[in-house]
Parts: structure tokens; sequence; C-alpha cells
């Protein structure tokens, strides 16, 4: 969650200091607000390198399903797929007729929305997640049990939603969908 990133950005940067104030350095002659942006960006790059070190998930196939040979269509092919920041323990795929998202390490836990079944998607994100270039995207669907999803923390949120929401067109239009709001 965005508040497990906090907590681990504020340990993060609360070690920073510790170990400026361990090094024996002298920073008196630096300006408290010099000092402040300095740390903040260091934590900032930090977080960032250790997201790197996770790394992105590599043992997903290109194609889901290769309908073609079913005699069924055309192949479910992916689109995207990541995880959010700083997790190692949930994945995110877009296809181009569902979006899956699989949660757990030893035990999965699998959610598949059909891209059909989506009603509406927004994505938001606050100044913090902004500075790392993350944000939450969020999936209302016609799923009576789970209607709004959020895929947490995504990198660069904006790209994803648009490839969300390309998907989610194609897929409606693919299947001769149309939604009409009431009025």
């Amino acid at each position: 969650m965005a508040t497990d990133i906090k907590q681990f950005r504020t340990s993060v940067r609360a070690r920073i200091w510790q170990t400026f104030a361990q090094s024996g350095v002298n920073l008196s002659s630096i300006p408290k607000a010099d000092l402040e942006s300095l740390v903040d960006q260091v934590t900032d790059n930090v977080l960032l390198e250790v997201d790197a070190l996770l790394g992105e998930r590599q043992d997903m196939p290109e194609v889901l399903i290769n309908r073609a040979e079913t005699g069924e269509g055309e192949e479910e092919k992916i689109l995207w797929q990541g995880r959010p920041f700083l997790s190692i323990f949930e994945y995110y795929t877009i296809s181009t007729e569902r979006l899956r998202i699989v949660h757990g390490f030893l035990g999965k836990d699998h959610e598949n929305i059909e891209l059909v079944r989506v009603n509406d998607l927004d994505w938001d994100h606050g100044i913090f997640e902004r500075a790392l270039g993350i944000g939450d995207i969020l999936v209302h669907s016609v799923d009576q049990t789970e209607p709004t999803v959020v895929l947490r923390n995504v990198t660069d949120p904006a790209k994803v939603f648009e490839i969300l929401r390309a998907a989610m067109l194609d897929a409606r239009k693919k299947h001769h969908i149309i939604y009409e709001q009431a009025l």
C-alpha cells in the first residue's frame, strides 16, 4: 500500500540522516534547507534503485492463450505487465482480453477481470507518488463482489492507464459491447 511505501521512505530517510550524523563529517556550513533537499533526493533515488533491483517479472509468456490453434480466433497477447513499486509478491498483466492480478509468494491468488466488463477507469497520484513517478489506477467493473480494483503504485501510471483504456475499448469493439449511461 501507499502507506507501506511512505513508512519505508521515512525509514530510509531516517537511516540517511543517521548515517550523516555518524559519519563525523561537519555539515554545519550547509544550510538546513539544502541538507533536507539532499536527503530527500538521496532517499528517492535509493527507493528507485531498490525497485530496479527487485526487477520486472520475467517468467510471463508473450501470449497467454493462442486461440488460433483451437479455432476460436486470434491469440490473446500481453500488452503490458508490471508490479507495484517495491513489491515482489504482486504482479499485473494487461492483455488484449483481460486484466490479470496475481498476489502471493508461495501460494498464488489469481484475479481476472475481463476487459469487456470494465465500466470506467481512473488514475491518481499524490505529490509523494509524483516524485517517484508512480500512481494508482482504479478499475471500475460490473463485478458484483469487487466492483473496484486498484492497481497500486504503478510506475508511469498515465502510460499504463492509456494502455488499459485502449485495450478496454478494443475489447468492447471486438465483442460489439456498448455501454449506455442512464440519465
